[in-house]
């Protein structure tokens, strides 16, 4: 078996067991963060002198990434180890719970798979290095950033900074081919790029079109793929939320004032940017106005 296909699939195993952790992610840091600005606001107010009761229904005493134990969202059946194995124990249960049969959603086995996939470009690309672990990483955040701010227009600090960061540090110790002037100049081109449009935007029509958390994902993309990945990022997701608009306004999903959220569309291009390549995304997007 050749050096690449071996580390393709290590990686992948890997990447489906991340994938299952993403999953949690996705579904429990949202609550986190809601839970802390809300328990920040009621300290603020109470600090003020104002008496307020907090009148929302009592919350776990724990309740992290690792606390408590995955449960059925309908009948609270705490999930096993063997019904928790990766795709495979969702193919076993017939994607139904197995104490109330209660159909899974198929999006868990998905993200499984998408986060197998890219771990697997990952070490086919690049072996069993440093520098697939780190591009690894980075894909593995970025699914979690699509998911989450699909479900609920959020792009939380506690991704999308570390993995600014994180692309920072990475160019700068040389793990990834981005260069560190390449590096800054993609994070500095990310974030004012999208920064003008909002405030461009929010001129002309005194409506906000996109949140901050755009701007730092866009940023920390930078940080990664470079300066010469912002433009084709932004265009390719332009296109990809496009289509998507269509079709969901064809099929009548679209939100309640048709709103949907920017950051899944920036994750998806920054991913082909990763497997496909800067230029030629770019080629293929301005081949038919050259042409």
């Amino acid at each position: 078996m050749q050096e690449a296909t071996l580390a393709a699939l290590a990686f992948a195993v890997l990447g489906l067991l991340v994938g299952s952790f993403l999953n949690v992610v996705i579904l429990r840091l949202p609550v986190m963060l809601q839970r802390q600005w809300r328990s920040d606001s009621l300290g603020f107010l109470r600090e003020q002198g104002l008496d307020i009761q907090d009148v929302t229904t009592p919350e776990p005493p724990t309740f992290n990434l690792l606390l408590p134990r995955s449960r059925c969202g309908h009948c609270g059946h705490a999930i096993s180890a063997l019904e928790n194995i990766p795709v495979i124990s969702y193919m076993a249960l017939r994607g139904r719970c197995k104490s109330c049969h209660a159909p899974i959603g198929k999006r868990y086995p998905l993200v499984e798979l998408a986060t197998a996939a890219t771990f697997a470009y990952c070490g086919h690309q690049w072996g069993l290095s440093w520098t697939a672990l780190a591009w690894a990483g980075f894909a593995a955040a970025v699914i979690a950033l699509i998911m989450i701010d699909w479900d609920t227009t959020l792009l939380p600090d506690n991704i999308t900074l570390p993995l600014l960061w994180a692309g920072l540090l990475a160019a700068w110790l040389g793990v990834i081919d981005t260069s560190l002037r390449s590096s800054v100049l993609g994070a500095v081109a990310g974030y004012l790029s999208l920064w003008s449009v909002y405030w461009l935007f929010k001129l002309l029509t005194k409506k906000e079109g996109m949140g901050h958390g755009d701007f730092k994902l866009l940023a920390a993309l930078g940080a990664w793929l470079g300066a010469p990945a912002i433009l084709p990022i932004i265009i390719a997701s332009s296109v990809i939320g496009a289509l998507v608009g269509i079709a969901m306004k064809l099929s009548h999903a679209l939100r309640e004032g048709g709103y949907m959220p920017y950051g899944p569309f920036l994750g998806c291009a920054g991913l082909m940017v990763l497997a496909i390549g800067a230029e030629r995304i770019l080629g293929w997007m301005l081949a038919p106005s050259l042409g």
